[in-house]
């Protein structure tokens, strides 16, 4: 029976809980490409590693293992006068680093405060689940699923 390895096309029925149990998403199924392209968190890619159709996974995820520690930084008050001006809660404004974005929180008379941290920073997340499907793709056919999915 194929096992999962580099370059495994895997479908799976994946759950996300804080560590109080509380559900972050529990999606009807997942698909991804197996062999460290970044499509899943790696710890939960390093637990698959091995496994087969109809095997079940459970992985604790550290705030860092998943979308990081919470970033005092990333959270800043700035002057409206700084900001565009049709800004309202919920406008995404680019920061100056690359990849940075910054979702506005709050508004007061003066200040936005804008906040960059993934919502789910500074969160141990536990992953639970099971392996539906696996598919063993050629090296060629794994890089023209990854082309596809870049032109998306």
């Amino acid at each position: 029976m194929d096992k999962i390895k580099k370059n495994t096309l895997v479908s799976m029925l994946i759950k996300l809980e804080d560590e109080e149990g509380n559900i972050i998403d529990d999606s009807e199924e997942l698909m991804y490409l197996h062999g460290g392209y970044n499509q899943i968190f790696k710890k939960i890619e390093d637990e698959l590693e091995g496994k087969k159709a109809g095997d079940t996974f459970h992985v604790v995820l550290t705030p860092a293992e998943a979308y990081g520690e919470y970033d005092e930084a990333l959270h800043v008050k700035e002057l409206l006068e700084d900001l565009p001006e049709d800004i309202t809660v919920g406008t995404e404004l680019d920061g100056e680093e690359e990849g940075i974005v910054y979702v506005v929180e709050r508004i007061d008379e003066k200040h936005a405060i804008l906040n960059a941290n993934h919502e789910l920073a500074g969160v141990a997340l536990v992953a639970s689940g099971k392996i539906l499907e696996i598919e063993q793709l050629s090296d060629e056919a794994a890089q023209e699923l990854l082309k596809a999915e870049h032109q998306h």
